[in-house]
């Protein structure tokens, strides 16, 4: 199995923000959600994307975006044209007076801009957090990757377009898998397109020796594995697979395993609250609790339940941004969150 399967598996929304903007004139919005990851598709007319330290980025109708967070961005109708709107990390929207703009800039369930009719439209999807094994998948992109039109199903964002915009049951859900759609064919196409910049463990699938083990380590994170284990499964000497797998991934396998272990249990700890810390070890292939905990301080200076405790406090709830989402009130409810 490909081991980008196992790594994009991460970013699943939970209650993602989406939106659909709709933009004219000299516009300019200042991103500063300090989400995870974006994903921005350009529908209609032209957007400008500029960070600090770079270039602005022009898009058009089709092309795509990635963007990584948590620093902030400015999309704009120029290059160089000044922000007038700013969205928080509560998804608050304001002006550069500092009032709320949501009422004047909302246009119905799920729009949002300073023209109804806007040349400049495009579809936001935010990711509040990755989790530790999307953050995986995610250090192979950029900052910020430009895709251009046809990198993904025109179907796929012409469907979710017209899920945001229309108030029907089930909506969120819907949204959220629309999005993790277009994020899966977005990361593929980027790494399709510039292969010799993926990182080492994703174009491990060139030597099958190394992509055997990798596969083995992903399913079975749980079993007991020694390197003479993993090269008897792999039918190669120890001295073959060591060097073959430093050669594909850029690390031992048993440093390897080790580290795909604790990026399990960092996402187990957050995605199963009730986990106690003995099934826990079980599930990452660890002997009892006392050796788990060992390894992730060593590995992450603090404890697995500190870690649980202090993570799952940073996390927005996605029960609540979903409740600032409810489209069946579309002017009452917040257009961002």
């Amino acid at each position: 199995m490909d081991p980008l399967v196992h790594l994009i598996d991460g970013p699943r929304a939970r209650s993602a923000f989406t939106l659909r903007v709709v933009m004219s004139g000299a516009w300019g919005v200042h991103i500063r959600d300090e989400a995870a990851l974006a994903v921005v598709v350009v529908t209609d007319g032209r957007v400008w994307l500029r960070r600090e330290g770079a270039e602005p980025v022009l898009t058009g109708p089709g092309d795509v975006l990635l963007v990584r967070g948590p620093e902030p961005y400015v999309v704009s109708g120029g290059p160089d044209t000044a922000p007038t709107t700013v969205v928080h990390a509560d998804q608050r929207c304001v002006g550069l007076d500092g009032e709320e703009v949501r009422l004047t800039m909302s246009h119905g369930v799920g729009t949002w801009g300073n023209d109804p009719e806007g040349t400049d439209r495009m579809i936001i999807g935010a990711y509040a957090d990755t989790g530790e094994i999307g953050r995986l998948a995610l250090s192979a992109l950029p900052p910020l990757a430009v895709l251009p039109a046809g990198s993904v199903d025109a179907s796929v964002v012409a469907l979710l377009t017209r899920e945001i915009t229309t108030a029907r049951v089930a909506q969120s859900a819907l949204n959220d898998r629309l999005l993790d759609c277009l994020l899966v064919m977005a990361v593929r196409s980027w790494l399709e397109a510039h292969p010799d910049s993926a990182p080492s463990w994703l174009s491990a699938r060139h030597d099958p020796v190394a992509a055997r083990a990798l596969d083995l380590v992903h399913e079975r994170p749980h079993h007991p594995w020694t390197l003479d284990s993993l090269a008897r499964e792999c039918a190669v000497s120890r001295a073959t697979l060591a060097a073959r797998f430093q050669r594909a991934v850029g690390s031992p396998p048993m440093t390897y395993l080790r580290t795909w272990r604790l990026t399990l249990a960092c996402d187990l700890l957050l995605a199963e609250p009730g986990l106690g810390l003995e099934p826990l070890a079980a599930r990452v292939g660890y002997g009892s609790a006392f050796a788990s905990s060992a390894a992730f301080k060593k590995h992450l200076g603090t404890s697995p339940s500190a870690y649980r405790r202090a993570t799952a406090e940073d996390r927005p709830d996605p029960r609540a941004r979903a409740g600032r989402r409810r489209l069946d009130a579309p002017v009452e409810a917040p257009v961002y969150g």
